[in-house]
């Protein structure tokens, strides 16, 4: 019998944050190698680019749950006290965060409420989740990992993503010893993850070369099924300008929608898919 192709999904991170970002999101899937998006529901645009996403019936959908970052949340400060300051704003970095939650200022009831309420916008779109994922993957961290992995099982997703990261440095060390941990909590929880990730080291500056060598890496590594987390946008985006990440979004967008990407995953033998796709791997593997 064949042996299946290793799968890859190329997840491309935002969707809903500005229309030029859902917009190049959805062309990266159509014309180019995005097969898979995660959706900001806290966003700006959310309301009005969500509902592009019933024409694209082949992209995975999951969910970017957000409790930190520039815009607020779905619930009010009354509902959600320990995530807000005194202007109703979440911590605006994963740093801050951790701060305050360092200090006991975090309560996971209120992070359950406000992303119980990010997931219900998203399906009331009309799609069915495949993943669940964190804005600057916050859900590395316990307290959080703890309750996106719950609201998984909950709703029925069948995976969560996991980010890993190869770099030599502390931080990097941090993220690998988290990331495994993740992923051993989600699959003793009946969820998927992916084999291996890329996107990490690279966030916002995906160039050719490096999403070549990310598809080797993966290779080399023997991974059955992999994620390259990705950032593409429109390149003209005046709504993007109170992003201040630094972020490549025309760049990576041109990238993801060239040949020799599509020409890079078919050569080393990969097939595109999403995070149903690894569910359905997964299943059958698992047998009746």
């Amino acid at each position: 019998m064949t042996a299946e192709r290793p799968l890859l999904i190329v997840n491309a991170d935002d969707y809903g944050l500005t229309h030029a970002v859902s917009r190049g999101i959805l062309r990266g899937h159509r014309t180019g190698v995005v097969s898979s998006t995660s959706v900001l529901a806290v966003a700006p645009a959310f309301a009005t680019a969500g509902p592009w996403l019933a024409d694209a019936p082949d992209l995975g959908v999951g969910a970017h749950l957000a409790a930190v970052g520039e815009d607020p949340p779905l619930l009010s400060a009354r509902e959600v006290p320990t995530l807000v300051d005194r202007r109703g704003r979440f911590a605006p970095t994963w740093k801050a965060f951790l701060l305050r939650d360092l200090y006991q200022l975090v309560d996971p009831a209120d992070l359950l409420r406000e992303f119980a309420a990010q997931i219900d916008a998203v399906t009331g779109l009309g799609v069915t989740l495949s993943h669940l994922d964190t804005h600057q993957h916050l859900h590395l961290w316990p307290k959080v990992r703890r309750v996106v992995v719950d609201l998984a099982r909950a709703a029925g997703v069948p995976a969560v993503r996991v980010p890993r990261s190869y770099r030599r440095r502390p931080v990097a060390g941090g993220v690998k010893r988290l990331s495994a941990t993740l992923a051993a909590r989600a699959r003793s929880a009946g969820l998927c993850v992916p084999a291996d990730a890329a996107g990490i080291d690279e966030v916002g500056s995906i160039d050719v070369a490096g999403f070549e060598a990310a598809l080797d890496g993966f290779l080399a590594r023997g991974a059955v099924s992999a994620e390259i987390g990705t950032h593409p946008g429109e390149a003209e985006d005046p709504d993007r300008d109170r992003y201040r990440w630094g972020y490549h979004w025309g760049a990576e967008l041109e990238v993801l929608t060239s040949s020799r990407a599509r020409h890079a995953i078919d050569q080393r033998g990969f097939v595109l898919g999403t995070y149903h796709d690894l569910a359905r791997r997964h299943a059958a593997v698992a047998g009746p």
